[in-house]
């Protein structure tokens, strides 16, 4: 047998132009990012930092929502609690540091995304969502109208950070906790803990067969999930310089914060901070459309509808549409478009040329990945099928060997095989068959002569390949079993 050709995947080639290419791209973005606070006007670098606030809380989406797979309606409460954590510390209360507040925030996250986690993880899907709802409602009527801590529905003063007085400054230091945060995203995702989490996500009993613990890594993604927005909120809270339980009410901007991370696209930190970005500047906080009673035009009467304010209204419709157009066409959101761009800083074509042996792109899967087995499409698969040929093509060169050894022997082997077969037969009929009136004389004429004719040549057996012809006469062997009762 021969050894079957595989065919190997064809690999990108990366040349030098194309390195600087992708160098000069990727520098120039960073200097984009750097550059632009500092270039536009005060209110645009206000907006600037709230579009890295709200890509912080998608990161945070994402943890939950994205890699864990659960559904959370009640976001807010975490991002709530984070910033009046952040402002009792900073306040007179505590009257702490910048670092401690912050610090402080992300604790009372995490804690309190964990304590939730605890409770809602016994029940899944649809009564998940719910209890999570329930939650958020549950934080806003009791913590947050806590007059100690909260002020009892009054807005609490929480001051900018000392040297982040101005938007410019704030905007930078917004921008430099989501490189950070982008950064413990990315290697979350690439690590053991984070990929168990996917395993989880993807496929919860093969998850569990293969020693993971479900409840305990859901747990993690609620606790990272929790910092990220308890951070988030005080970096909110610092922004507006007050903090106040109207800013964490449902649906606004629980379900807007949803939104923006399944449109951006769950699983792509490119498409969240995109979103997020986007969503932002439709915000009221951004306070980039107008806050005033705008008529309805006349072809619009029929809908009831007199006078909008834009700022309240324009953010949601449009969020709306966006969502429907991400779950009927682009189920991966910006994310899904993002893909030739993302491909393209990485190394690979800009475009993915429809050839059957290129392989797009590294997808290595979940249970794969949590307990980092080497795939096929990780390793590219030449390796293992050439070995495996060898190791068939040498089973089947032996075979080929002795396969002329026995044709000469061919002609020898009908003497010596004709030869023995017959001599059993003459021998075991007169035993086991006792036959009295159709065949006795021939019975014993072969028995008889057998032994003397035997050596002579082959004409007994002519004779007792003819015997079984008196046997087909016989209608199905009846006659014999009625000859076998009658002998004693």
């Amino acid at each position: 047998m021969a050894a079957r050709a595989v065919e190997q995947p064809r690999e990108h080639t990366l040349d030098a132009t194309g390195l600087i290419a992708r160098a000069a791209a990727a520098a120039g973005l960073v200097i984009l990012v750097l550059i632009l606070p500092a270039v536009v006007s005060d209110p645009w670098a206000g907006r600037i930092a709230l579009m890295a606030i709200f890509g912080i809380i998608g990161l945070s989406f994402n943890v939950i929502t994205g890699y864990a797979g659960q559904i959370s309606l009640g976001h807010q409460a975490f991002v709530g609690i984070g910033a009046f954590s952040a402002a009792y510390a900073v306040g007179p209360h505590v009257g702490a540091g910048f670092i401690v507040g912050f610090v402080a925030a992300g604790l009372t996250g995490a804690f309190l995304a964990f304590a939730l986690g605890l409770v809602s993880l016994r029940v899944k899907g649809l009564y998940f969502a719910l209890v999570t709802l329930a939650f958020g409602l549950m934080t806003y009527t009791t913590i947050f109208q806590w007059r100690t801590f909260t002020g009892a529905g009054a807005s609490t003063p929480d001051p900018r950070p000392a040297g982040f007085g101005s938007n410019t400054s704030y905007a930078y230091l917004c921008i430099a906790f989501l490189a950070l945060f982008l950064f413990v995203d990315w290697r979350m995702s690439k690590s053991k803990p984070g990929r168990a989490v996917v395993a989880v996500r993807n496929n919860e009993i093969a998850a569990s067969s293969l020693g993971i613990n479900p409840r305990a890594y859901k747990l993690l993604a609620f606790a990272v999930g929790g910092f990220l927005a308890g951070v988030a909120g005080a970096l909110l809270g610092s922004y507006n310089t007050t903090v106040s339980p109207n800013t964490f009410n449902f649906p606004d901007p629980a379900l807007v914060w949803l939104t923006m991370a399944v449109v951006g696209g769950l699983g792509s930190r490119a498409g969240i901070v995109m979103g997020a970005a986007f969503f932002a500047i439709l915000s009221p906080t951004a306070q980039l459309l107008s806050v005033n009673l705008i008529n309805v035009p006349g072809w619009l009467a029929w809908t009831g509808v007199k006078q909008v304010t834009l700022a309240t209204t324009l953010g949601p419709l449009i969020g709306a549409t966006l969502l429907l157009l991400t779950v009927t066409l682009y189920p991966g959101g910006l994310g899904q478009q993002l893909l030739p761009i993302r491909r393209w800083m990485a190394g690979g074509p800009f475009r993915t040329p429809r050839r059957p042996g290129y392989v797009e792109e590294e997808i290595v899967p979940p249970l794969a990945a949590a307990l980092e087995v080497p795939t096929s499409t990780s390793l590219g698969a030449p390796e293992p099928s050439e070995g495996a040929e060898e190791a068939f093509a040498d089973i089947d060169e032996p075979p080929r060997q002795p396969e002329p050894e026995p044709e000469p022997a061919a002609p020898v082997e009908p003497a010596a095989a004709v030869e023995p077969e017959p001599r059993p037969e003459p021998v075991v009929e007169p035993v086991s068959v006792s036959e009295p009136e159709p065949e006795p004389e021939t019975q014993e004429i072969a028995v008889n002569t057998s032994p003397d004719e035997s050596p002579d040549g082959g004409e007994p057996e002519e004779e007792e390949e003819e015997e079984p012809a008196p046997r087909k006469s016989s209608l199905f062997g009846f006659r014999r079993r009625k000859d076998r009762e009658r002998t004693p």
